[in-house]
C-alpha cells in the first residue's frame, strides 16, 4: 500500500473533475488520453530499460494534449480559449521537443541524476521494489496531468465573458515574465558552460546573471509560470458559482491552491532543487560555498 499512497491526491483530483457539471466530459477524455500517452511513452519504456528519464517526454507532451483538447472542446469565449490553449501547447511542445532531442541524441541511455536520487529515496523509505516504484511514480505524473495541471486551463476556458478581467491580465503578465525569466536562466547557464569549456575549466559553479540571486532561477520561474495561470483562473473560478454546487465549487478552488503547492514541492524536493544539489555538492568543490551565499529557490541578494 505504501507504494500507492502518493496517487491518492491525484486520483481524488481527477474524480473531482469527473463529478463536476462543467468539466466531466473533458476531464474524462483528457484522463484517458493522459493514461494512454504515459503507458506508451513512459511506462513501457521504463519497464524495458529501467530508466525514469522518459517521464521528461511524457509529461510535457501531456500538457500539449491538454491544450489541444481545451481548444477543441471548451465552449468559453473564443479569445480566452485560444490564449490559454496556446499557452499549454507552447509550453508543452517546447519542453517535449527538447526532451525528444535529448532522446534522439542518445542522452537518455543513462538515467538522469534526479531520478537516480529518487531511487535512493525509495530505498530509504523502505520501497525495495524499484520497478514497481518507478511505475507508480510515472503514473502519478500522468494523473497530475489528468487532474490538477489541467484545472487552470479548464476553468479559464469555461468562462463565456468576452471581457478580460484585471486578474486575468495580471496572471498572463506574470506567466509571460516568468517564461522570459526561465528562458533567460537557461541561456545564461548554457553560455556559462560554454565559456568554461572554452577556458578548459571543469566542475565550475554557475553564479552569473540570475544564478547570482538564487540557485535555481529556472525552477522558481517554472513555479511562477503556474502561479500566473492560477491567478488568471480566479475570475473564471468565481463565475463557476452559478454552475456548480457550493461544495464542488469550493473544492475546485482548493484544487487550484493545491496545484501551486504541488508544483512547489515537485520543483524543490522531488525532481528539482534538492536532487540537483545532492550531486552538485559532490561534483563541484565550490558548490557548498555557493549554497551558503545564495538562496535556494526564492531570489534575493547574495549573502556575504
Amino acid at each position: 500500500m505504501k507504494y500507492f499512497t502518493s496517487l491518492i491526491p491525484f486520483v481524488a483530483g481527477w474524480a473531482l473533475l469527473l463529478v463536476t457539471d462543467s468539466f466531466a466530459p473533458l476531464g474524462l477524455i483528457n484522463g484517458i488520453l493522459q493514461l494512454t500517452l504515459f503507458t506508451l511513452v513512459v511506462c513501457i519504456p521504463i519497464w524495458m530499460t529501467g530508466r525514469m528519464s522518459y517521464v521528461d517526454i511524457g509529461w510535457p507532451l501531456g500538457l500539449s494534449v491538454i491544450g489541444g483538447l481545451t481548444w477543441i472542446y471548451s465552449d468559453g469565449d473564443s479569445l480566452r480559449v485560444a490564449i490559454v490553449s496556446l499557452v499549454y501547447l507552447f509550453v508543452g511542445s517546447r519542453m517535449g521537443l527538447g526532451a525528444l532531442k535529448l532522446w534522439s541524441e542518445g542522452r537518455m541511455q543513462k538515467e538522469f541524476p534526479r531520478y537516480e536520487y529518487q531511487k535512493q529515496r525509495w530505498v530509504a523509505d523502505g520501497k525495495t521494489n524499484t520497478p514497481l516504484a518507478m511505475q507508480v511514480d510515472a503514473l502519478w505524473q500522468g494523473l497530475a496531468n489528468a487532474s490538477f495541471l489541467a484545472l487552470p486551463v479548464f476553468i479559464i476556458a469555461s468562462n463565456t465573458s468576452s471581457k478580460l478581467s484585471g486578474f486575468e491580465l495580471v496572471g498572463l503578465i506574470i506567466w509571460a515574465l516568468a517564461f522570459v525569466m526561465e528562458t533567460l536562466a537557461d541561456i545564461q547557464k548554457l553560455a556559462f558552460l560554454q565559456e568554461m569549456k572554452k577556458q578548459g575549466k571543469q566542475r565550475q559553479v554557475c553564479n552569473v546573471g540570475l544564478w547570482r540571486f538564487c540557485r535555481h532561477p529556472n525552477y522558481f520561474a517554472e513555479w511562477m509560470v503556474w502561479n500566473g495561470l492560477i491567478i488568471a483562473a480566479i475570475p473564471s473560478w468565481w463565475a463557476l458559482q452559478s454552475a456548480e454546487s457550493t461544495l464542488i465549487w469550493g473544492l475546485i478552488g482548493a484544487g487550484l491552491l493545491f496545484t501551486s503547492r504541488m508544483m512547489y514541492s515537485t520543483l524543490v524536493y522531488l525532481t528539482g532543487a534538492v536532487p540537483s544539489e545532492y550531486y552538485s555538492a559532490q561534483k563541484r568543490p565550490d558548490y557548498i560555498t555557493y549554497q551558503q551565499r545564495t538562496n535556494r529557490f526564492f531570489p534575493g541578494p547574495p549573502r556575504e
